[in-house]
């Protein structure tokens, strides 16, 4: 693997030298002595981790722009229905696209909760980032699919042990209304027993926490905690409507939770996210995009300045959701929950970095690099993306990208000709 020193270039606050050996970040300082196969002049750039994604639907780019203006319980129901007509091709291509949009907007990681993973996988090792690719329970209560998809999901997981280093597999119970109780019991069990994630969507709208406690007398986040199903590997997408009592066991369990907010606000679904309360009762706090039938793109940086004005506005309190926590939400700690070195520029750490274009407006004056990135500028400033020690694109292009799109096209038009008036 080739090594790279990126030279004079802007991390915390002060111009050193980044030098890149293998896949490691070997050294950051003045690095005269060093000798690399590749220099790269980072004098008008800032280095920033590669952002980690922690909730998408990955191939998902094949629904962008379907069932617009929907409720959320209307537009699962038409997506579900397109979802009948999904095939290997369309499933490998709609997760390049994903992976080549993620590489511009400077994701270097993602856990994903989609179907056909080994096709996303292969999608995912060509494109040369990283991923958690979770095998999804969806049973509906049915029996037949219940041992179904036990099955896949353990033959699944002895495939992941071909994928390579940079993907790994994933345990998913879609979520408590559309999986039969055995299943998410299974689900967890066999997620602790293997060491994988579980990663599931909880308490994402008003209306499934109220008709759960009709159903149960007692909260979602509550009935999965006396199930046993929580735990430090659980990966909880949207909690957009948890009570304090929820916030407490979501806590105690050092469950790591994903906001969502441009996903939880396009399809109505709820904006108080409880930032604050979750953070102090110790769970992990990460940020996601979803996929892009609902949030329309799989952009990290637009997602955490929604974020932070969001939680702003509706606390009324301009100093909540600081920029240093808020970078940490979209960084280090979604690498955290997926036991991966990442997520920091410091030595030691896995080389996932983005290089950020200063030479612009959104950059000057250049009173607080930080805030300028998340506040004024956006994610076509990333000039550069290294991961794992590979640079996965420079100047903004990345090499076959022309031909992801032209085939991706082709495979949509495929696509519109089998669902027909669904789109």
């Amino acid at each position: 693997m080739p090594s790279i020193i990126i030279k004079n270039i802007l991390v915390d606050n002060k111009r050193q030298d980044i030098y890149v050996k293998d896949n490691v970040i070997a050294k950051i300082g003045d690095c005269p002595e060093q000798r690399a196969e590749t220099v790269i002049d980072g004098s008008r750039m800032a280095a920033i981790p590669g952002f980690v994604n922690m909730h998408t639907h990955a191939g998902m780019t094949l629904f962008r722009g379907m069932g617009e203006d929907m409720p959320l319980a209307q537009w699962l129901g038409e997506i579900w229905k397109a979802e009948a007509h999904l095939d290997d091709e369309l499933v490998y291509w709609g997760t390049r696209l994903a992976c080549l949009e993620m590489i511009h907007t400077g994701t270097t990681m993602f856990n994903d909760m989609y179907w056909r993973i080994p096709l996303a996988a292969k999608a995912v090792r060509e494109s040369g980032i990283r991923a958690t690719l979770c095998y999804t329970l969806l049973d509906g209560g049915d029996p037949v699919k219940q041992k179904v998809q036990r099955e896949e999901c353990g033959q699944m997981y002895f495939q992941s042990k071909n994928w390579g280093p940079r993907v790994k597999f994933g345990t998913a119970i879609h979520a408590h209304y559309t999986v039969s109780d055995d299943n998410m019991l299974w689900a967890a069990d066999f997620a602790r027993r293997n060491g994988t994630i579980l990663h599931t969507h909880i308490a994402e709208t008003e209306m499934e926490e109220r008709q759960h406690m009709e159903k149960y007398g007692m909260s979602t986040t509550r009935r999965l905690y006396n199930m046993g199903i929580l735990g430090e590997n659980t990966v909880a997408a949207h909690v957009v409507w948890p009570d304090a009592e929820d916030i407490r066991l979501l806590g105690e369990k050092k469950v790591t939770a994903v906001h969502n907010i441009n996903s939880n606000l396009k399809l109505s679904s709820g904006y108080r996210f409880p930032y604050n309360e979750l953070r102090d009762a110790g769970v992990n706090v990460t940020a996601g995009t979803d996929g892009c039938g609902s949030s329309n793109n799989l952009d990290m940086l637009e997602a955490l300045k929604t974020s932070a004005i969001v939680q702003k506005a509706w606390r009324g309190v301009p100093t909540a959701m600081p920029l240093d926590e808020l970078l940490a939400m979209g960084t280090v700690n979604g690498a955290r929950a997926l036991g991966v070195n990442a997520g920091e520029i410091k030595e030691g750490a896995l080389a996932d970095i983005c290089l950020v274009d200063m030479n612009n407006t959104f950059f000057a004056p250049d009173y607080n690099f930080r805030s300028n990135l998340v506040y004024s500028a956006h994610s076509s400033c990333i000039d550069t993306v290294i991961c794992d020690g590979r640079i996965l694109m420079q100047g903004g292009k990345v090499e076959g990208e022309q031909e992801i799109l032209d085939e991706f096209s082709r495979q949509i038009e495929r696509f519109r000709g089998l669902i027909g008036h669904l789109v």
